[in-house]
């Protein structure tokens, strides 16, 4: 598995002084994603079929693929999972991910759309927009209240975690708490719809979606792909230090999500589901 920081010479300079120095700079790699389907009755060998490429900081990549792969509807459960192999035999790993699902899974292995997931947008598109507006959201829960206090403390909360972030500045984090404002889990990535993937995904593998006791919070803006992804684990309250975009409030609002924005020490933005936050 490849580092997911790299040291880079650089000039540091400072009140016109300058230096050579070293510095830790993120890595982002390219990683190709393939769906086979494994079924022992099946005498094909069809090869496994490409589904995305994806830019992303290595580290726990069979996470960031099972996340995907239950973002885009392609599994409902780590039961269509058979295997996540991180590279073929021979194969140094660290370049793709092979996902070989069950055989009932044979009628969702193509998606409805190819797509090139990068570290800056996701896998956007109108096809992604119309799916989820057409086919309907599932369900959240009630969810829980929190007092507004807690809340404002999320981001804080998660730095202490962010270790690649410490030693680069250039990571996005998402981060899983409980209703009490205990971290859960917290994964990093340079692109900020990698590490709600990653995230997911190793919920997803340890059985424990939907998640709808739990809160979500994010290093950057919320996106349309954000809300979508934390929709489908079934998180009902979404934090942020960023900004929302028009489109992730729609999908949010409509299906009863909380969005706070623009968190900080004092003061945030409520912008729907406003009822699970306590004002004090």
């Amino acid at each position: 598995m490849a580092a997911p920081t790299e040291t880079w010479p650089i000039t540091f300079v400072v009140d016109g002084a300058r230096q050579e120095l070293p510095d830790a700079v993120v890595v982002e790699d390219p990683l190709e994603i393939l769906v086979a389907i494994d079924d022992a009755a099946a005498s094909t060998g069809a090869p496994p079929a490409p589904l995305a490429v994806t830019l992303r900081t290595p580290g726990h990549d069979r996470e960031l693929v099972a996340g995907l792969l239950y973002a885009e509807g392609i599994v409902d459960g780590a039961a269509d999972i058979a295997s996540l192999d991180e590279a073929a035999p021979g194969e140094a790993a660290g370049s793709r991910v092979v996902a070989r699902l069950t055989a009932r899974r044979t009628s969702t292995t193509t998606p409805a759309r190819p797509f090139l997931s990068t570290a800056a947008c996701g896998v956007c598109g109108k096809a992604s927009v119309d799916a989820v507006f057409a086919g309907g959201f599932p369900p959240l829960p009630a969810g829980p209240r929190v007092p507004l206090s807690l809340l404002l403390e999320l981001p804080g909360r998660m730095a202490p975690a962010q270790q690649l972030f410490a030693s680069t500045g250039g990571l996005h984090a998402a981060a899983l708490f409980d209703a009490r404002g205990e971290l859960l889990l917290l994964r990093e990535d340079v692109g900020r719809h990698n590490a709600v993937d990653k995230l997911v995904g190793a919920l997803l593998l340890a059985g424990q979606l939907p998640a709808g006791e739990r809160l979500l919070a994010v290093s950057g803006r919320i996106g349309f792909e954000i809300v979508q992804k934390a929709l489908r684990a079934g998180i009902p309250l979404l934090v942020a230090v960023g900004a929302p975009s028009t489109l992730a409030l729609r999908l949010a609002a409509r299906a009863g999500m909380t969005v706070a924005g623009f968190v900080r020490p004092g003061r945030c933005n409520l912008y729907c589901g406003a009822e699970r936050v306590l004002l004090e």
